[in-house]
């Protein structure tokens, strides 16, 4: 879609600094009231949020407030509240910036950082550890300015996300920041608040095991909506965009509302009854664009956690709606057997229910851009077809059915399995049906696809403009008895009473040739 001609307002992508975002008069959504409740206390907290969910800037306006800068605030709710405005000392370590592949990347960081506060606040700093070089920088800060020094940490775990794979890596850089970040416990006399904030929560892969203190308040219901906008706020703040959006599209103002939650919105940090918040790299995009597109999932995809779910061999198909415990969502040490909780933590899954009783959540993707790019992003790590190609294969495959040709379908789905090279397919049963289940998940980009997993329901349906399409796969069975259990167990039956034509088909997988064997169709009622 084209953009409008005329487009006044500032959209903050990508804006990380509050200073910049309130001087230069871009759009902001007033999330200072739940920042002077943090500020307000002298606790040391800890927030897990996904990648571009406002995390810098939420500490970029910490920052401001802790300089004093009052009126960088005129008009937000927090100008209101607070009546002091003290200025404090704040180190600021963005960890975010750098790629860490090495030691020295890290040690080059930590360095810069010390450096440029060693000179703003007089230390020596030469001849000790950075640990013993960030203690004295706090204390020297706290004697300098006379009140308590700020601390501010962003993406505290960015080195170790980078190098996940790499276990003598891992263990230089958690040795490096567990004797950094342990600075802030011994320091808490010259403290008056510490916020850090990362992708991962898991306490935290050992490096804050000191630090019993911090306060996370990933899951805290009162903060459920600190990084994010919710419907309302979208409502309250974008309305000449929702107007224009609905221009481009010409689409009434209630149809596009639920596009863009269907596309944007779902995100849910709190096992409490809570808003869902969007993602707000993906609603400034399209509100900026005009198109509805893989925003978020396309600025970067942690590739380790593919590799994970392929060398657990896990199920993907029961990774949207599965169980966890409360327990696996905040366990102290990531486990590479179990990749659901790091799955969550990155922004791929997030709560759709929670059971108080016996303290269980229930996981899914929480929108359909997540959905559809995740299944586009592993698609290659279980076939022959890449990331880029996906959706021009499932557009072929849906083509067909959309034409009444399930023949045709079938037909090209047995020369996608062909593809597949020998070291990928030589597994169990559950990689074909990973392939199935991708296929058809990805074909619901175009048509009404979903796969069946609850027992009594057909394996796949396909819903196009003109037909109903049951499929029903046997792995090493006749196509007959696949269609004979689509009479006998009245898979058909939900679709009755609509007017469009049923069509049954059964289909054998055959496992010594790793490909579809037979297949027969019939129609409905």
């Amino acid at each position: 879609m084209n953009k409008p001609s005329s487009f006044p307002r500032k959209m903050p992508i990508g804006i990380q600094s509050f200073e910049k975002l309130r001087r230069e008069n871009y759009v902001y959504v007033d999330k200072t009231e739940l920042v002077y409740k943090l500020v307000s206390t002298s606790n040391p907290y800890f927030l897990s949020r996904p990648r571009r969910f406002g995390k810098s800037l939420l500490l970029s306006t910490m920052e401001a407030y802790f300089l004093g800068k009052r009126a960088l605030f005129k008009g937000l709710a927090i100008e209101r509240l607070e009546t002091e405005w003290n200025t404090h000392a704040v180190l600021h370590l963005d960890l975010n910036a750098e790629k860490y592949d090495s030691p020295e990347r890290l040690h080059d960081m930590l360095e810069f950082q010390l450096r440029g506060w060693e000179e703003t606040y007089g230390t020596g700093g030469k001849g000790i550890t950075h640990s013993g070089r960030f203690m004295e920088v706090i204390q020297r800060a706290y004697e300098k300015t006379g009140r308590g020094v700020v601390v501010l940490i962003d993406e505290y775990d960015k080195p170790l996300l980078n190098s996940f794979q790499n276990e003598d890596l891992q263990r230089s850089f958690r040795d490096t920041l567990t004797a950094f970040y342990s600075v802030l416990k011994s320091a808490d006399q010259w403290l008056r608040f510490v916020f850090i904030t990362g992708v991962t929560k898991f306490a935290q892969m050992g490096i804050f095991s000191n630090l019993n203190q911090l306060n996370d308040i990933s899951l805290d219901i009162d903060y459920a909506t600190l990084c994010g906008i919710t419907r309302e706020e979208i409502e309250e703040n974008f309305e000449p965009e929702i107007k224009q959006l609905m221009e481009s599209h010409g689409l009434p103002r209630k149809e596009q509302l639920a596009r863009l939650t269907r596309r944007y919105d779902g995100y849910r940090f709190s096992p409490g009854n809570v808003a869902h918040v969007f993602n707000p790299f993906g609603l400034l995009c399209v509100l900026t664009f005009h198109d509805f597109d893989y925003y978020w999932f396309a600025t970067g995809t942690l590739t380790f956690l593919a590799e994970m779910l392929k060398k657990t061999d896990f199920n993907l198909r029961e990774l949207d709606g599965i169980e966890v415990s409360a327990a696996s969502l905040s366990a102290d040490r990531a486990n590479i057997n179990n990749p659901v909780p790091m799955i969550y933590q990155s922004g791929y899954l997030t709560i759709k229910a929670y059971d108080e009783r016996f303290q269980i959540y229930t996981l899914g993707f929480p929108n359909d851009e997540v959905k559809y790019g995740f299944l586009n992003f592993v698609t290659p790590f279980y076939t022959p077809v890449a990331e880029t190609e996906t959706s021009f294969y499932i557009s072929k495959f849906i083509r067909e059915l959309r034409e009444g040709d399930p023949d045709a379908f079938l037909t090209r789905l047995r020369a996608f399995f062909a593809g597949i090279p020998y070291e990928l397919n030589d597994r169990t049963e559950r990689h074909y049906q990973t392939v199935f289940y991708l296929v058809f998940k990805l074909m619901g980009q175009f048509s009404e696809a979903e796969v069946r997993s609850a027992k009594g329901r057909a394996d796949a349906v396909v819903k196009t403009d003109d037909y109903i399409y049951v499929f029903e796969f046997k792995l090493d069975g006749s196509a007959d008895e696949a269609l004979a259990q689509i009479d006998n167990r009245g898979y058909l039956i939900p679709y009755t009473a609509d007017d469009r034509k049923l069509v049954k088909i059964g289909v054998n997988f055959d496992p010594k040739e790793r490909n579809i064997g037979e297949w027969c169709k019939g129609k409905g009622f």
